[in-house]
């Protein structure tokens, strides 16, 4: 009767295993941070509104699997997602999996689509991983080689692949950029810094780079970006508030201070100060004068050259999360973190017709800090955060603006503003920001030449008060592999940027094909932690400091005195007191005291962040197997009972 038992349960957990594997292949569960494992929604779109079909082309050889096995299982991934896509595509998706072995036909195919070999032994075998796809119109695209570095933007980088040969047209994004061209070789003043984020664009949009004193944007422009508006001429600011009343949709970087350019001054060419004012104001924003945005919580950890070999947070250079974006925002599709360098601050102005949303704020305990504290290359990082006073409040560092706005130089004002002084101050803008200058400067009816100009457009523009973000040292890590360059982002400011351009071309269907996540996974409770336990330290240390001066001060004093007294002495030496030596040895203990709770305070930090790892391993190792050891035994328990029960009510039957 056992056996039969035993045999039948064999038989159930074989069909259970057969009908599982058949019936709920696809099925799964995905538990990590960024769903990692799901498949995006714009993802299902593209593969869904395939017209033409496409044709990919897998490699992979498997002794590569043999000699690095996480490759093997990387390969895995690949197939079983790339398998995935396939069903979603309704037929469109044509899926080749080949296996390049030695001076095969296969491998001089993986050679022909460009994917890149690695060495697997000194005989010159060559191992291939990778992915070609090609369309009906002979457009070609290739992974070379899948890096185990980027298997976190795996299906970022599958989706681009085919979205690329599935869309021959793309929106044409026009790019002023007035940002620090220092590429090496001497590049066009006009054309924009080889920055690795323009890489990341042109996946996405035909790229036209205009002057930075363009006079007119072209008609074909479907979305603009200005790198840096404060350094653009002021004709080109004229253009640009032309071309979003024109119904352009804009997304604008300007920056108080722009440290990567390295400190450099403004260009000659560039706009008044009054003009770019002029051109935010009416838009329904104002960047505050010479402040930057400094942030307690979301400080960036740095070296510093205050305490020897220690390290603190650096006020202007922000790390901000989920909770300092506008996630109802689609530009914000899948932006985990953001990395900003001495952002300025936008407020809004509350014009009427305008609407004014923030998508990036700090944390409410933040402050302005005047932008000469920061500017340079060594600029006093304790000193900031010593003197940090919380305004209690968010502030807003990017923006969404929509609405009607008023034009900011009409043909009005221009026609009746005096000639430029040579000075290159401009005068007085006409009209009042936030209000239709519909009037002249002296408060009389326009002229009939103004009613006959072009219907306003409600305007779509994005601001973003910092232009540092851009750059490749605040959200990417490069590292060469067999002379391939292999780029791993630590932070969502390229995604953030491609969706807002996207959102602003219309191209909805596009956002949250970013990468899922990025290399960077910080322990947020060891920084709670740590940042709580050093605020307690940098209390301490501002008394021991001011403690200290106190000191100094007094044995100046007492020198002095002794000084004085010794003068007519012989050798010239000091003549202290008795009182003035105690004082000195009182001093002495007092110092020695604060610098023993100040250790005392450091070891009570090292104790949280020890006690905390502590609990984490205990949990990682010991917790689930006692979870499940509870679990049997709970079984076990109900089950004696059970048997127990039964037994009774025989003997009492």
């Amino acid at each position: 009767m056992a056996i039969a038992g035993l045999c039948v349960a064999a038989v159930l957990f074989l069909a259970v295993n057969v009908l599982a594997n058949a019936e709920f292949r696809g099925a799964q569960v995905d538990l990590t941070e960024g769903n990692l494992y799901t498949v995006a929604q714009g993802t299902r779109q593209l593969l869904g509104s395939l017209d033409e079909p496409v044709q990919l082309r897998l490699y992979f050889t498997p002794r590569l699997g043999e000699v690095a096995p996480r490759y093997a299982a990387y390969d895995a991934r690949v197939r079983e997602l790339l398998e995935r896509y396939v069903t979603m595509s309704n037929g469109k998706l044509q899926l080749q999996m080949l296996e390049p072995e030695p001076f095969s036909d296969a491998e001089d195919r993986a050679v022909a689509d460009g994917l890149q070999g690695v060495p697997l032994s000194q005989s010159g075998e060559q191992g291939y991983f990778g992915l070609a796809g090609s369309n009906a119109e002979d457009g070609r695209a290739v992974i070379p080689f899948f890096n185990l570095e980027r298997e976190s933007f795996l299906e970022y980088d599958l989706t681009k692949l085919i979205y690329g040969l599935a869309n021959s047209k793309r929106p044409t994004l026009g790019v002023i950029s007035a940002l620090p061209n220092d590429m090496p070789g001497g590049h066009p003043a006009a054309t924009p810094p080889p920055l690795m984020i323009f890489d990341h664009i042109r996946d996405f949009f035909t790229v036209e780079d205009l002057e930075v004193d363009v006079a007119e944007i072209p008609s074909n422009i479907d979305v603009l970006l200005v790198l840096d508006l404060n350094g653009v001429s002021d004709q080109t600011v004229r253009a640009i508030d032309r071309f979003v009343h024109d119904g352009g949709k804009a997304l604008v970087f300007v920056d108080p201070l722009i440290e990567s350019s390295g400190g450099r001054p403004k260009s000659e060419e560039a706009a008044p100060a009054e003009d770019v004012t002029a051109l935010l104001k009416a838009w329904g924003i104002e960047e505050v004068d010479g402040k930057v945005a400094g942030d307690l919580d979301a400080a960036r950890r740095v070296s510093t050259s205050n305490r020897a070999g220690g390290a603190g947070d650096y006020l202007p250079w922000l790390t901000l999360g989920r909770t300092n974006v506008d996630e109802g925002d689609p530009v914000m599709a899948n932006v985990e973190r953001l990395n900003l360098a001495s952002a300025g601050i936008l407020q809004s102005l509350g014009t009427a017709g305008l609407t004014v949303t923030p998508l990036i704020s700090t944390g409410p305990r933040s402050m302005p800090i005047d932008v000469e504290k920061v500017r340079g290359t060594m600029p006093d990082i304790m000193g900031l955060l010593a003197s940090f006073k919380s305004s209690g409040k968010p502030l807003m560092l990017a923006a969404r603006i929509s609405g009607n706005a008023p034009e900011a130089f009409s043909a009005d004002a221009e026609a009746a503003a005096p000639e430029k002084p040579a000075s290159g101050k401009t005068p007085e803008v006409s009209g009042n920001p936030g209000t239709a200058p519909d009037t002249a400067s002296d408060g009389k009816a326009a002229s009939p030449a103004a009613d006959v100009q072009p219907e306003r457009k409600p305007i779509q523009v994005i601001v973003v008060a910092d232009a540092d973000m851009l750059y490749d040292r605040f959200w990417v890590q490069s590292s060469d592999f067999f002379g391939e360059r292999v780029d791993v982002p630590t932070a969502s400011n390229a995604d953030f940027v491609i969706n807002a351009l996207e959102n602003l071309a219309d191209a909805d269907a596009l956002v949250g094909l970013r990468g899922r996540g990025t290399s960077y996974r910080p322990f947020t409770l060891v920084e709670e932690l740590r940042r709580d336990a050093e605020a307690r330290y940098r209390a301490k240390e501002q008394e021991l400091q001011q403690r200290l001066s106190e000191i100094q001060q007094q044995l100046e004093g007492i020198q002095q005195r002794g000084g004085a007294q010794g003068e007519g002495a012989q050798g010239g030496e000091l003549l202290l007191s008795a009182e003035d030596k105690a004082a000195i040895e009182r001093f002495r203990g007092e110092m020695l005291s604060v610098r023993k709770d100040l250790r005392d305070v450091q070891h009570a930090l090292r104790s949280d962040i020890e006690r905390l790892e502590d609990r984490v391993k205990f949990i990682n190792i010991a917790a689930v197997p006692i979870f499940l050891c509870g679990i049997g035994g709970v079984m076990a328990l109900v089950r004696r009972a059970k048997r127990s029960r039964a037994k009774r009510q025989t003997k009492n039957g």
